[in-house]
């Protein structure tokens, strides 16, 4: 957090996306997006709490890089959080903590109580309350919010995607405990046809549109090789058609 030429808080949306454990600036720009879209919906225009700025980065051919960035008010900030994936706990403090801010800033403007009188004592006291209430509701309403545990979950990485290794675990119960090598052979057989006999490494195609896999660059020694991850979808998909049962998440 920054506070501007006017002492007012600045957010740095490449702070944002750490604190709210997005590993991908791509996937974040999409929670951003959300968030502006929102605001715009509220009949406020997104332009006052988010400023495109740029930032300097460790990188590149000498060393730096500028890479895009935005500066956001706390407002926007907030309704980044409210716009994140309310499965991953980072989103979920974050939801908390810009709730808790805002409600401490609106207090702060309020009038200062005389608690020199028995009024001033009564209205300082009605202010307590008052936020104590606000503060239980909007935990509740996040509580609601935020989607139930899926039966993936303790096997997905932080973009909610499942690597070959995690989804052979997560199907034990049919794979005999294969290990990757073996579950991504089984992968290959005539009747299930998942990732490519040319390209071992790979889904078809088919696979990808449909939403049940995705394809990341993923750093091996010093290289980069493309690595093929289910979504959830798609391990339900295989559990279907291999009539198999999930793990027991433990």
């Amino acid at each position: 957090m920054l506070l501007d030429h006017k002492g007012e808080e600045r957010w740095s949306a490449r702070d944002l996306q750490q604190l709210m454990g997005y590993d991908r600036w791509d996937r974040f720009v999409t929670v951003i997006e959300k968030a502006q879209q929102a605001i715009t919906a509220s009949g406020l225009d997104p332009l006052d709490h988010f400023r495109r700025a740029a930032r300097l980065i460790t990188g590149g051919r000498w060393g730096k890089q500028s890479v895009a960035d935005y500066r956001l008010t706390r407002f926007g900030a907030y309704h980044v959080a409210l716009a994140g994936d309310g499965r991953r706990p980072e989103v979920a403090a974050a939801k908390t903590y810009f709730a808790v801010r805002t409600r401490e800033a609106e207090a702060i403007q309020q009038p200062t109580a005389d608690v020199a009188t028995p009024e001033g004592v009564l209205a300082l006291a009605e202010r307590y309350v008052e936020a104590a209430r606000e503060l239980v509701s909007t935990k509740q309403a996040l509580a609601v919010a935020a989607p139930k545990a899926g039966k993936w979950d303790a096997f997905c990485d932080s973009d909610g995607l499942i690597d070959m290794g995690c989804a052979a675990k997560a199907l034990t119960n049919v794979t005999g405990g294969l290990g990757r090598t073996k579950f991504m052979e089984l992968l290959r057989r005539e009747d299930i046809r998942f990732l490519q006999i040319q390209n071992r490494r790979l889904p078809y195609e088919t696979h990808v549109k449909a939403g049940r896999a995705e394809v990341k660059l993923v750093q091996t020694g010093y290289q980069w090789v493309e690595q093929t991850f289910f979504t959830p979808k798609g391990l339900d998909w295989l559990t279907s058609k291999l009539k198999a049962e999930a793990r027991p998440a433990a």
